[in-house]
């Protein structure tokens, strides 16, 4: 690879989805419908976070300059964070959460899976690790997308407003950049036209089991690559980042 920078804002653009995701889905511990749930949304949030290490750690080893994996989630600003604006969304309520999970899920499995085919041996190591993970986390969030959406009309009607307030966001994950296109051409990457066939194919069929009207497609909401987010982000690095920033180099 010619331009190792690149492959760094790759490495971070995959690895921050996961990380912000993760630590949306942590807000539940503690506060899940019922206590499996509970336990299941966390377990969810640690892999997600775990993911998002092993990808740092990979970020830090190519920069070099004394960069660690905590460099990347604690000492970077908003506009330098390359996650969709999909996984920034608050949790609202379950209907909600699990919508948005089942959104990502979709896009994170058929992309873990072209990513196998990756040129670079520690990306194509990383997804061979987390699709194990990640083909939990899609039968989880397809399952209580049809068992909330085909269940009480309280439970249908919620899961509706979910989607149709969710479905300008489902996208982006799939729109790709100029680094998106560099990647894919250079063999390192993942072609997202592919990945987007195997999504639409997921969602149609998940959301015809669940009884739930699909949405008119229409624009997306995008940017978040580009390091153009909602007001959601800052609220979460704000949180996350407090510490770091208020004892620079602190360790425990």
């Amino acid at each position: 690879m010619n331009n190792p920078s690149s492959l760094i804002n790759y490495t971070l653009q995959i690895a921050d989805n996961s990380l912000i995701l993760g630590s949306r889905l942590s807000e539940w511990c503690g506060h899940g419908p019922i206590l499996e749930q509970d336990i299941a949304l966390t377990n969810i949030a640690l892999d997600l976070i775990g993911q998002s290490r092993i990808l740092y750690q990979y970020a830090a080893k190519i920069e070099g300059n004394g960069k660690t994996e905590d460099s990347y989630p604690y000492l970077r600003t908003e506009r330098q964070f390359r996650n969709i604006l999909l996984v920034e969304q608050p949790n609202e309520d379950f209907a909600y959460t699990m919508v948005r999970q089942f959104f990502f899920d979709s896009f994170n499995f058929y992309f873990l899976n072209e990513l196998l085919q990756s040129t670079d041996e520690n990306l194509c190591a990383y997804a061979e690790k987390s699709i194990k993970e990640v083909r939990y986390h899609i039968r989880f969030s397809s399952e209580w997308l049809i068992r909330l959406g085909d269940g009480t009309d309280e439970s249908h009607q919620k899961m509706q407003k979910a989607l149709d307030d969710l479905w300008t966001y489902k996208d982006e994950c799939m729109i790709a950049n100029k680094l998106d296109e560099e990647m894919r051409d250079s063999g390192i990457g993942v072609n997202l036209e592919k990945v987007k066939i195997s999504f639409d194919k997921k969602i149609d069929e998940v959301i015809k089991t669940s009884t739930l009207k699909k949405p008119e497609d229409g624009w997306s909401q995008k940017g978040g690559k580009e390091g153009l987010h909602s007001e959601y982000l800052g609220y979460i690095l704000s949180e996350f980042q407090f510490m770091q920033r208020a004892y620079p180099g602190l360790e425990w």
